[in-house]
């Protein structure tokens, strides 16, 4: 095979890509280089800015394959028969640190999907856990401050963390997620994937069915102590990457079976807790796992950047058959993850490949902004209604209407009969055994102990206590044995 020819941006061919030009031997570089200053250009260019979240992050190719019926809870194409194969893109990630963290620390992991449906894409986004810290977005930005960065120390500060959390009883679930046994997965492979959220279901006669997901690892659960973490992240701080990366070259391709939580709309309204709260999982013997189909993991990008780094997930993208519900959390992300990406790749980002539809082809009279590769022809009108047999509306709905009442205003969730910030916290405590209590209340203590103000620590030890009383009393003494 012949050698390839080293070209410009332009397409001219490149004399010397080893040594400037100069005004002579060992003379001073000359402006009129165009190839070293396109180079140096394009180099100080090469960065885009990372995500607030999820900075850090790997990604695979797959299919999800439908095994079970659902048709009647959906009408969703990618779900309409036994057996039908859908392509999907997977960005696992930790959600806390940048770019350049590390993969194995104690932090919950994303796990968000693209189905490359013939319907559209369809993007779910979700964590390693059901539930998350608060269920109102107007906290996030604050949260996520808390657990970022200190502006003048440079670095995570469990002051902020626990004064955060201090201030959030309804974070006291999460919290004891995080820092139980499955808190530092061994890997992305050995963890649950959670769509955390409560979406919605419509099936071809237009009934309404709330749901949740569930990924069950089909490699079995696998976590990392604090200490054995610890040491992983010495050796490998990539050890996810790794891993996962690996895995697939080597044909050992991960899977996950789905499951759902299926709530018939009209019980929404009278459950005993509120069942859009993020903060709260639907007890199995309430509504049992349903199984759907499978996910398969069996192909590595080819290019990070361009395929894991410039990926865009928003759950804003639905398809016909599912939609929103009223869980606060994701009507905020519904706006904020589409408008993350547009910051940071530029509104034309769903021109990319990694985040076009594959199955079918977008059509629609958005045109222009930065980097517009799909502008239309001289045919092509730009403007809808038109006389000219340009894409028009369906009239088709994808999900079921929500009803809404009552007056506009900053209002708190009304109460259920168990709507506390602390009852399924204590559940979960409660379930475990005696080991992984042992090792929930060390890491705790672990982190706790290293908050200056003991107001901050009362008020963590408080929530704790109020979720299960032995629950706070072990965390207490734990604290203050680390403090002695």
């Amino acid at each position: 095979m012949s050698q390839r020819v080293l070209t410009t941006e332009s397409g001219a061919p490149v004399a010397d890509n080893q040594n400037s030009a100069t005004a002579g031997v060992g003379g001073p570089l000359l402006l009129q280089d165009q190839h070293l200053l396109e180079k140096l250009a394009r180099f100080n260019r090469e960065r885009i800015p990372e995500r607030v979240v999820h900075a850090r992050g790997s990604g695979a190719y797959g299919y999800f394959e439908v095994t079970d019926d659902v048709t009647g809870f959906t009408k969703a194409a990618f779900l309409s028969e036994v057996g039908k194969r859908t392509e999907t893109f997977i960005r696992f990630s930790t959600v806390a640190d940048s770019l350049g963290g590390a993969d194995a620390v104690r932090d919950p992991r994303g796990f968000a999907l693209k189905f490359y449906t013939e319907e559209g894409n369809y993007d779910l986004v979700g964590n390693n856990t059901p539930v998350f810290f608060i269920k109102d977005p107007i906290k996030f930005p604050d949260f996520i401050h808390s657990q970022k960065r200190d502006p003048f120390t440079g670095k995570q500060e469990p002051d902020n963390v626990w004064d955060f959390w201090a201030h959030s009883p309804e974070s006291t679930h999460q919290i004891t997620w995080l820092f139980g046994d499955r808190g530092i997965p061994a890997s992305y492979r050995h963890m649950h994937g959670f769509g955390s959220h409560t979406y919605q279901w419509t099936n071809e006669a237009g009934e309404a069915f709330f749901v949740k997901y569930h990924f069950k690892t089909n490699q079995g659960i696998r976590s990392l102590s604090a200490e054995q973490a610890a040491e992983l992240v010495g050796k490998d701080a990539n050890s996810h990457q790794t891993d996962l990366l690996q895995a697939i070259e080597r044909g050992v391709n991960p899977s996950w079976t789905l499951y759902v939580q299926i709530m018939p709309a009209a019980e929404a309204a009278d459950y005993r807790f509120n069942p859009f709260d993020l903060t709260k999982v639907w007890p199995h013997a309430d509504y049992p796992l349903q199984r759907v189909g499978r996910l398969v993991l069996d192909r590595n990008p080819d290019n990070v950047f361009a395929e894991v780094e410039q990926a865009a997930f928003s759950p804003n993208n639905f398809v016909p058959g599912i939609g929103p519900s009223p869980d606060k959390m994701l009507q905020g992300r519904l706006f904020a993850y589409a408008d993350a990406h547009r910051y940071r790749l530029g509104v034309n980002h769903t021109l990319l490949p990694v985040n076009a539809p594959r199955a079918t082809t977008a059509q629609n009279y958005g045109r222009d902004g930065f980097m517009a590769t799909r502008n239309g022809s001289r045919h092509d009108k730009n403007y809808e209604p038109n006389s000219y047999q340009g894409p028009a509306q369906t009239d088709a709905a994808l999900s079921a209407p929500l009803a809404i009442h009552g007056w506009t205003g900053t209002h708190e969730t009304p109460a259920h009969v168990k709507d506390d910030d602390f009852f399924q916290a204590g559940e979960l405590y409660r379930l475990m055994s005696e080991d992984e209590k042992g090792r929930l209340v060390a890491n705790i203590a672990g982190s706790l102990s290293q908050v200056s103000r003991e107001d901050v620590v009362e008020k963590n030890v408080a929530h704790f206590a109020a979720a299960d009383p032995e629950y706070g009393r072990r965390v207490a003494e734990a604290v203050a044995a680390l403090r002695d």
